[in-house]
């Protein structure tokens, strides 16, 4: 059941939520009873971020509650308060320090989340009431996020190249789009042989998933994400604790799927491709071996240089695919390279594009919807890190130097400079606890991708 309800201005049961911080508490306070306020008082509550005071009435009947916030991160203002305050219905007083109430809903939605695959509910959530209008537009933002953090969190075993598939099968279901599906050495036949290389060892079969939504007269945009279900590096193998969260490295698929599903639910004017090349990099006999040379379904042929930088292999054939059927728009989603974070750390995903005008626009949806992106260059003059003595290019080279550039810059060949493209290498996951970010996996990226989508296809 969702955390966020529609409010009716009949129903007078709900709490008041009154936000405030240090420079206002006192006036906060002229707004309570003296009992009240000795209460205030006597809990040593300041208003600081993060911390809240709960206020009753002459019976002892709770009231409101007042909470401790920065007013300049609406979004983070309320995400504890779900799993912290007693089970009850609340709502956004008129009063309070917070201007984007929105901001702050959807705050209290995404810190309601609890991965409950493998073990109960520690406790349920509180509920906030909202305006309707609010309600339709945050529901399904929270409930893709709610998909990328279920599809990240869960263990390989359960979340390998087949249930990629069905969750793409269950979209395609639910908004009656069409699904196919390239599966082994079919993939081999329908000339997607770096698919079929990166996941030929595993004994669950790579597959390439193409979902088709929308009518043949709206814009095509095509989907594309990275789905390394597990990553080994392969006979480059990785050390422990370089593969012990490695199950999230389908972060990109997870993306791409949730974005699919807010453009359909919201019908957008749009033809939509989306494409999930799966696979898990495993160890075995048939693995890929360095110093290989893959001829690509684009003709470009690459030598393996590390079995470790297989997400640009998968991506560069489902890439391909992309551009011949002649999008208007191009975006991928890749957990890609440990460079990028690196350089830009968690919580801000690296954003390549081909084109400024979509770059500056993505950027600002980011920015608008508290989902930032830092756009990095696709700075050319290191593709000669990418250079093959045997071939017309390799997957990686010998200098660490610039690695999120490197790799943006092989999948740029994959993609005719006359599309404009958008690369994003995200974390796809938060390493600790934060108000509204629990630790696991995590959407980065997605709320801006799909505001610049709506702003671009409105109607």
């Amino acid at each position: 059941m969702s955390v966020l309800i529609e409010r009716k201005t009949s129903d007078r049961n709900s709490i008041a939520i009154e936000t405030t911080d240090a420079q206002h508490l006192a006036a906060t306070k002229r707004r309570l009873t003296a009992a009240q306020r000795r209460w205030v008082a006597d809990s040593a509550f300041e208003a600081a971020p993060g911390t809240f005071a709960l206020i009753a009435d002459e019976s002892g009947k709770l009231v409101r509650v007042l909470v401790g916030v920065d007013a300049g991160d609406a979004l983070g203002a309320l995400g504890a308060l779900p799993r912290a305050l007693p089970d009850a219905t609340y709502h956004l007083a008129d009063e309070g320090v917070l201007k984007d109430k929105k901001q702050a809903a959807l705050g209290w939605a995404l810190g309601a989340y609890e991965f409950t695959r493998y073990r109960k509910a520690r406790r349920a959530p509180a509920k906030l009431a909202i305006a309707a209008a609010d309600l339709a537009t945050l529901q399904p933002l929270a409930e893709a996020t709610t998909l990328v953090r279920d599809l990240v969190n869960t263990p390989t075993e359960d979340m390998g190249p087949k249930h990629l598939a069905d969750a793409v099968k269950q979209l395609g279901k639910t908004h009656k789009a069409k699904v196919r599906e390239w599966v082994g050495d079919e993939l081999l036949t329908a000339r997607f042989p770096t698919i079929h290389a990166v996941g030929r060892a595993s004994h669950r079969s790579p597959r390439l998933i193409e979902l088709n939504w929308g009518k043949n007269t709206d814009p095509k945009i095509a989907v594309v994400g990275k789905g390394v279900c597990f990553d080994t590096g392969g006979l480059d193998l990785k050390p422990a604790d370089g593969m012990r969260w490695m199950k999230k490295d389908m972060g990109g698929a997870a993306h791409a799927i949730a974005l699919a599903g807010l453009i359909m639910q919201a019908k957008l004017p749009v033809r939509l491709q989306l494409l999930i090349p799966a696979v898990e990099n495993a160890v075995s006999g048939a693995a890929m071996r360095p110093g290989e040379v893959i001829t690509t379904r684009a003709g470009i042929t690459v030598e393996v240089d590390n079995t470790d930088a297989e997400g640009r292999l998968v991506l560069c054939d489902a890439l391909t695919y992309a551009s011949e059927q002649k999008p208007e728009l191009l975006i991928d989603f890749a957990t890609l390279t440990g460079a990028a974070r690196v350089a830009l750390g968690p919580d801000l995903p690296a954003l390549f594009a081909n084109n400024d005008d979509a770059a500056d626009r993505v950027i600002a949806a980011g920015r608008a919807s508290n989902d930032p992106l830092w756009r990095l260059p696709l700075w050319r003059p290191y593709r000669k890190m990418l250079e093959s003595y045997l071939a017309d290019m390799a997957n990686a080279g010998a200098s660490r130097h610039a690695g999120a550039i490197t790799a943006a810059l092989y999948l740029e060949r994959f993609v005719p400079d006359t599309t404009p493209w958008l690369h994003l290498d995200t974390y796809a996951w938060n390493d600790g606890d934060r108000p509204g970010r629990p630790r696991g996996g995590e959407a980065l990226g997605l709320r801006a991708f799909f505001a610049f989508l709506q702003e671009r296809y409105k109607r």
